[in-house]
């Protein structure tokens, strides 16, 4: 029994890191931009592709589902690169509409499919314990794709429309394994918990996404809890955790006097406003 849970929990494990390995650093430019919700948007655009190619009868042609999820988280990834040019200022709003527009067309998509409920479902929470290593050599490449040219080119040289597009392959790869949960939570949590690291703070963002899967998945093992939404609570507990550790360190990159400056310039302005 041992064995076959081991032969279960591996390949879910090896899922995880690919995905913590290419959503850490995108999280981390992703905060510092100010759109937190790009990643589950996306993320839900290239659900809509899986499920378009269900919907056109295309679902049993694995690269056919493959071309339909990249093919709209790519649209998607574009479309957010021409409104943030166009409409910097609201480009937060642009993107909670565009999710719940997608999110909206995946339900009726599936309007007359007698199995929407175990779609949704998996799209959201995803079925990590039956990936197979088939699979994560696909996820595997196009993660190497997205570590060369984050990596490889700079994440500074990369451009808006490459920003974009890394982002769409990356969401790609990700939510069919992981579902959308997992993807956001991936993004944002290791990220949101090393704010405040002065030194190392990829590498601490990487530890908490690393220990978040680990410790769901051996959680998930030991309760027979779902294994997607444990998953998100332990990487939750995890950044917690880190972030507690790190709550007396500036802001990363920031000194000290100046984070209380803006605080104090916020609150003067508050109480001007009043």
């Amino acid at each position: 029994m041992q064995n076959i849970e081991f032969d279960i929990l591996l390949p879910a494990l090896i899922a995880g890191l690919l995905v913590t390995a290419t959503h850490v650093p995108l999280g981390i430019q992703v905060l510092k931009r100010g759109i937190v919700f790009i990643d589950i948007a996306i993320a839900q655009i290239a659900g809509v592709g899986v499920i378009a190619a269900g919907f056109f009868g295309i679902e049993d042609t694995p690269y056919a589902v493959q071309i339909c999820a990249l093919a709209a988280a790519l649209s998607g990834a574009l479309l957010m690169t021409w409104t943030e040019r166009r409409w910097p200022d609201i480009q937060e709003g642009i993107i909670g509409t565009v999710f719940v527009l997608a999110a909206t067309l995946q339900v009726l998509l599936l309007a007359g499919n007698v199995h929407a409920g175990e779609y949704l479902k998996d799209l959201l929470v995803g079925q990590i314990l039956w990936v197979n290593f088939a699979q994560l050599a696909a996820v595997a490449v196009l993660t190497a794709i997205v570590l060369g040219a984050w990596f490889g080119v700079g994440a500074a040289r990369l451009g808006r429309i490459g920003f974009y597009t890394v982002f769409g392959l990356s969401v790609t790869a990700s939510v069919q394994v992981v579902g959308v949960y997992l993807v956001f939570s991936t993004l944002i949590v290791p990220a949101l918990a090393t704010r405040r690291a002065v030194r190392n703070r990829t590498a601490k963002a990487y530890a908490v996404g690393a220990l978040g899967y680990l410790t769901g998945l051996v959680a998930s093992m030991l309760t027979d809890l779902p294994t997607g939404a444990l998953i998100v609570w332990t990487m939750a507990a995890t950044g917690m955790a880190v972030a507690a550790l790190e709550r007396g360190a500036p802001a990363a990159g920031r000194p000290r006097s100046a984070a209380f400056n803006d605080e104090k310039r916020r609150l003067s302005d508050e109480a001007r406003n009043d």
